[in-house]
């Protein structure tokens, strides 16, 4: 069945095609090639129909502006020129014969732009003569043709103004008279052969006159004005219209009042150096007035880097002008250059934006709520089927008026942008202060003095703003140009129709009704432009309700209409009012609108210049989108051809780019309140690109645009990137802080981030930049995922670097990108955290239980840890020994990064370092701690499994040297002597173990083996510390769903035997439920979720009954020694305790154990490192579990030693002994009784620990947990499997 057309159309009506995308960029414009409404599409063809007798001055309009059309083109060939000599290539001594053919081929070359400078010439003595023509036809004392038309001097004034341009461009640029002497050169050579060139160098010698003379164009127009006839009426004209327009600011666009500024000067030269007297010009204008301009303008932007000065036209127009050279008082202006210091000063305060930012800021606020406001009732009104009319016409009005203030507007705010600029072209910086180098005798460029370092940190504030309000009250403005669109027609219609029939008619019936001559040319106005049709649209009862009384109620109420006046309506309508208020004489006195000579009342004569002036708008006005799109133009901020040839480059970096400058200003400034703005400069490249085609035609100019702006872009990218991740990091850091430490600092203030807005960038889908558009959303995005990834690589480089204690650190660096990726993830879409650590880890893959953080553990334990740290028991810590390694350490150095990889900032790295340091010189729970949670339950089984194999290696390196020892021992030793007291006694153990002073190194190696076994076992012992609090935690977390409860005595046991547990029940509740309920359409999902929770019932039950990590590593240590038993633990053939002659382990470790804390007692005073407790852990452990606990400590010399010494202190308790010898001795049994006490809680730890009547291992589960009771099975060593980095 077919959908009628009326219900497609409403439905499609509801979609929405906007989104929630943000405009914080410029208007975007289509491309059009047409002409807008401000000129005649038909080159006024339709004035001859109104019978105003304007043939000759519509003709000349067309013609002139072709002209202009041309000019503007020719003006576009000479500002984009660029020299051809530099790109000529030199040839070698060896090619000198090939000389010939490079000057024929540099002729065709430079020929080819010479024609075109040929061509420029041509055209402006052909438009000199065009316009001088002109002039004279029109001030003929006798009038014979209608005219000049106010249109027609606009085209007077832009084609002077055209002329005025290739006029200064030409003697601007040195490149063109530069190429056109090595083309001279070039055709002096290769003419030689050639036949018949005399008239070819008489057209070279003229386009060396033409290049050579300054103002050549204007002394050729000065004497095409002057051949014939005089033509100062004209001139006068001219200069009256110009001043009068720019006293009352009637240009509505900055381009026309930028006209009138360039061409005055010019005029008042051309109208003082006519043939009759002068003084005339100066009766019409006085010369305060012009004064008073040329002072207030000294600086009018002419191209984007070159500028005029009215000041400087006329000091070097005087030299080619004899007569105005009298004009003293003009002459003494003073150039930009010139100005007094204190003059100076008022004019950078007028042309600095940075000094009228304030109340831009407010007309900007205040303009966009109340057209906002506008627009809203302008919807309201279009929502209404029946409005009332005088409601609708002044809601239609009102829009009008906040049209033209907002074009105003943006004239004004886009004029101090450009005269800005001029100013800064004109004052250049002296003394350019660099803050990127430290060379003093740097040489910078005169476009970085003018560009680069001419604009202050404020003043370059103060242009992202400007340029921001420009930007966004355009794009204000063009979002709204078909809401708007009838409106403005509308109240155009009506403005002239009151106009017309209204007003002309009062003046008819009073004022003019006795004068013939106006009441006709009033007439005509009314003839060409009242809309009678308007009256006839009125309903019966509304023409009933009004009086019949006479015409004057009649045809005065008219209905308005979407229909606007055409521009040669307008044209011919200013034209008849010139004529009522001058009278046809061209010398009126007193202005075009003065009462000088005039019998026409004030009243009326104030209405026809009301009318007048709004004539001017209505055209712009009507075209709408074309006005907004030339008033928002900010492409000339870019342009820099004259300067790219003073200073003789092909191309300036982007760090002398003005809209480069603007945008890295907002990310270096830390301006919050710009950071919505960044985007607006960018628009900048648009405009100019816009330029580059449309304007001057250029594709090169595009080509470097288009360039500019991708380099641009992709570092903005990362700078942008840069600053969202500092910020972020800096945020995660602040919130990560210790609340407690911020409470107690009185500077806490600078821990803490200032909110940025970056929610409003991230939301942009569509940046446009030349003709594309960019997802700036998901460039970001991709950008922040790589810059996590080399944050994470960063700082597993720098853990790489440092030893192990920094794994704290690391942990803590590593919280802090987990948060502020966290954050940034709740406005972007980025890869989950833990994939990007496993990547970097190299640990994605599903059979990979190592990781590079467990690698690099390893290593460390292996290579730095277990040899160099050495045991405090008391404080559960090791530390880093004074004693140099015997192997110097190889690591790479600690890499450099920004302060953004770390904490954001250097405060918060600051506070972060403080707390780092810490942790930096020891290593203890801690650090277990951030190891268990670096590695998780993946990573950590692969690490114990790594490091016992190396225990395992270490007891098979420990044994040889254990038998060396063993067989170096005296045959028998027995009990020591109490008679010898305890300096005997040691004397005794010193002569037995005197055997071992050759076996130094294997004493040395075999207390290092056993120190690093112990290290081992206790680096074991804070793991199950650390792994027994993490499961209670999540045992505490995890019983009350699996319905667990402690029984009484103190074991796990179930809430309801035989019954299905909490989450369980829950979920078979709910699959139930739906199910019985016939409105789910899916209830076989439930199911499934019901059948995960009896998985995941089992899965956490099963890791309840976790082992313990050190009660698995004695039970691997125990196995690992059962081939050593027979060896370091034989058994005695008699059955009895062998005293004298045993050599087991206990005995070996005894005598190892004596020496080094003799050693260290010696050895105190040179503060060499102590052994630490490892070596006891590891000894005790070894001899727990070969049984020899009991022979240990009654046959262990330092035992005996204590034992005599106890008995000795005992029996001699008041005899006098050596002091010396007693304070050594002391030292010595303190030691002792510390190595004793150290023994006996190792050895209780066994006891409980690991009894020994159960000498079963068990396995170690994926989780990291051991299970008790289970066989231990040797494996293949995981040691000899370890992944390599890289692989």
């Amino acid at each position: 069945m077919a959908v009628p057309v009326e219900e497609a159309i409403a439905a499609l009506s509801t979609f929405s095609l906007e989104d929630d995308q943000p405009e914080i960029q410029g208007p975007g414009f289509w491309v059009s090639a047409e002409r807008g409404a401000t000129t005649s599409p038909i080159e006024y063809s339709d004035v001859a129909a109104y019978r105003l007798s304007l043939s000759e001055d519509t003709k000349s309009i067309n013609q002139l502006n072709l002209l202009i059309r041309e000019g503007k083109e020719m003006g576009s060939v000479l500002y984009t020129y660029r020299s051809c000599v530099k790109a000529l290539p030199q040839l070698p001594d060896s090619m000198k014969q090939s000389q010939a053919d490079l000057y024929l081929e540099t002729y065709q070359v430079l020929d080819l732009e010479m024609s075109r400078l040929r061509e420029i010439q041509r055209w402006q003595a052909s438009a000199a003569s065009k316009l001088a023509a002109d002039m004279q036809r029109f001030s003929r004392p006798e009038r014979r043709i209608n005219g000049p038309t106010i249109t027609h001097l606009w085209s007077m004034l832009k084609l002077l103004d055209v002329l005025v341009q290739l006029d200064h461009l030409k003697n601007a640029k040195a490149s063109i008279p530069n190429d056109f002497s090595w083309y001279k050169r070039t055709f002096t050579q290769v003419s030689v052969q050639w036949q018949d060139t005399d008239s070819m160098r008489e057209e070279l010698d003229d386009l060396q006159i033409f290049l050579s003379t300054r103002w050549a164009i204007l002394l050729n127009l000065h004497v095409e004005m002057f051949r014939f006839n005089n033509v100062e009426d004209i001139l006068q004209v001219l200069i009256v219209f110009a001043v009068e327009s720019l006293e009352l600011n009637f240009a509505l666009l900055f381009s026309e009042r930028h006209i009138l500024l360039r061409v005055l000067p010019v005029l008042v030269v051309l109208a003082a150096s006519s043939e009759k007297d002068s003084e005339s010009l100066y009766k019409r204008v006085k010369i305060h007035r012009l004064i008073n301009i040329f002072k207030n303008d000294p600086v009018i932007p002419a191209f984007p880097d070159l500028h005029l000065s009215p000041a400087a036209i006329l000091k070097e127009l005087s030299s080619y002008f004899p007569k105005f050279s009298a004009q003293t008082r003009l002459l003494g202006l003073p150039s930009p250059h010139e100005l007094p210091p204190r003059e100076a000063q008022d004019y950078q305060r007028h042309y600095l934006i940075v000094n009228h930012i304030g109340a831009i800021r407010a007309e900007h606020d205040d303009f966009s709520i109340r057209f906002a406001s506008a627009m809203n009732q302008l919807g309201l009104l279009r929502s209404m089927e029946s409005a009332d009319l005088e409601w609708a016409k002044e809601v239609k009005g009102n829009v009008y008026d906040m049209v033209v203030e907002g074009l105003q507007l943006l004239s004004r705010w886009t004029t101090r942008v450009w005269e800005q600029c001029a100013w800064k072209f004109s004052r250049p910086c002296k003394d350019p202060i660099s803050t990127e180098s430290t060379e003093t005798t740097a040489t910078y460029s005169d476009y970085e003095k003018v560009v680069r370092y001419n604009y202050s940190a404020e003043e370059r504030k103060a242009l992202v703003e400007l340029v921001s309000y420009i930007k966004g009250i355009g794009t204000l403005m063009q979002k709204s140009d078909t809401l708007v669109a009838d409106a403005l027609w509308e109240t155009v219609h009506a403005e002239v129709q009151d106009f017309v029939q209204n007003i002309l008619a009062t003046m008819l019936r009073t004022t003019f009704r006795k004068k013939k001559d106006l009441s006709r040319i009033l007439s005509d106005m009314r003839t060409l432009s009242a809309d009678w049709m308007a009256n006839t649209s009125r309903p019966d009862s509304e023409m009933q309700s009004f009086p019949q009384g006479g015409e004057e109620n009649r045809g005065n109420f008219f209905y308005p209409r979407a229909v606007a006046p055409t521009a040669a309506q307008v044209h011919c309508l200013q034209f008849l009012i010139y004529e009522v208020v001058s009278g046809g004489n061209m010398r009126k006195p007193g202005g075009l609108f003065g009462n000088t000579g005039s019998d026409i009342p004030v009243n009326d004569l104030k209405q026809l210049e009301i009318f007048f002036y709004k004539l001017g708008f209505f055209l712009n006005v009507l075209d709408y989108t074309a006005t907004v799109a030339n008033l928002t133009d900010l492409g000339f901020l870019w342009f820099r051809e004259f300067y790219l040839e003073s200073s003789r480059v092909i191309q300036f970096p982007i760090e002398c780019s003005l809209p480069w400058i603007l945008v890295d200003h907002v990310l270096e400034s830390q301006n919050a309140g710009l950071l919505e703005s960044v985007l607006m400069p960018f628009d900048i490249y648009n405009d100019a690109a816009q330029q580059a085609l449309v304007v001057y035609k250029q594709r090169f100019l595009y080509d470097e645009v288009e360039a500019e702006a991708d380099n641009c872009f992709d570092i903005f990218i990362s700078k942008l990137c840069d600053t969202i991740f500092t910020y972020y990091k800096s945020w995660a850091a602040s919130e990560l802080l210790d609340p407690s430490f911020l409470f107690a600092l009185d500077i806490g203030e600078k821990f803490s981030v200032k909110p940025k807005r970056f929610t409003t960038l991230f939301k942009l889908t569509r940046v446009k930049l030349l003709g594309r558009s960019i997802n700036l959303r998901s460039l970001i995005s991709e950008r922040i995922n790589k810059v996590c990834r080399e944050n994470i690589e960063f700082l597993f480089d720098r853990f790489e670097s440092q030893d192990l204690c920094s794994i704290v650190e690391l942990e803590k660096l590593l919280e802090i990108l987990r948060l502020a990726h966290e954050l940034l993830s709740k406005e972007l879409n980025l890869d989950s955290f833990s994939l990007m650590l496993s990547e970097m880890q190299e640990n994605v893959s599903l059979v990979s239980y190592s990781s590079r953080l467990a690698s690099q553990i390893w290593t460390e334990m292996q290579n730095d840890f277990l040899p160099n740290f050495i045991l405090c028991n008391t404080t559960q810590r090791f530390v880093r020994s004074s004693r140099v390694p015997p192997v110097p350490l190889q690591k790479p150095s600690v890499p450099h990064a920004k302060p953004n990889f770390y904490c954001g900032t250097q405060e918060l790295n600051s506070a972060y370092q403080s707390f780092a340091r810490l942790h930096s010189a020891f290593f203890g729970i801690p650090h277990m701690y951030s190891i268990v949670r670096l590695l998780g339950s993946r990573s950590l089984p692969w690490l114990i499994r790594a490091l016992l194999d190396h225990l395992s290696n270490k007891i098979t390196t420990l044994e040889p040297l254990i038998t060396a020892l063993q067989e170096a021992l005296p045959k028998s030793i027995g009990l020591l002597p109490f008679d010898g007291g305890v300096s005997g006694c040691v004397r005794v153990v010193q002569e037995h173990l005197n055997c071992w002073q050759s076996k130094l190194d294997v004493k040395i190696e075999a207390l290092r083996g056993i120190k690093e076994i112990g290290s081992i076992l206790y680096w074991m012992s804070l793991l199950d510390i650390v792994l027994r609090e993490v499961d209670t935690s999540q045992f505490m977390q995890t019983a009350p769903w699996l319905g667990l409860i402690p029984g009484g005595d103190g074991q796990i046991v179930q809430y309801q035997d035989g019954e299905d547990s909490p989450i369980i029940s829950l979920f078979k509740s709910v699959a139930a439920a739906i199910a019985s309920n016939p409105g789910i359409s899916n209830p076989l999902s439930f199911r499934v979720l019901s059948r995960q929770a009896e998985a995941a019932d089992l899965l956490y039950k099963s890791n309840i009954n976790a082992g313990s990590v050190l009660e698995y590593s004695l039970a691997f240590t125990s196995a690992a020694m059962d081939k050593y038993c027979s060896k370091w633990s034989v058994i005695p053939k008699t059955g009895f305790v062998d005293i004298t002659t045993s050599k087991d382990f206990y005995r070996i470790y005894s005598g190892l154990q004596i020496e080094y804390l003799q050693e260290s007692v010696q050895s105190q005073a040179s503060h060499h490192g102590a052994p630490g407790d490892s070596i006891a852990w590891g000894a005790c452990t070894i001899i727990y579990l070969l049984g020899q606990q009991l022979h240990f400590e009654l046959f262990d010399f330092s035992h005996q030693v204590l034992n005599i010494a106890e008995v000795e202190a005992a029996a001699n308790s008041s005899a006098h002994r050596n002091s010396q010898l007693s304070q050594g001795s002391e030292i010595l049994l303190e030691a002792m009784k510390k190595a004793r006490r150290l023994n006996n809680h190792v050895f209780s730890m066994l006891k409980a620990r690991c009894p020994l009547e159960d000498k079963q291992a068990c396995a170690i589960k994926q989780s990291g947990a051991p299970l008790h009771r289970i066989k231990f099975e040797n494996t293949v060593s995981a040691f000899e499997t370890l992944p390599q980095k890289g692989l």
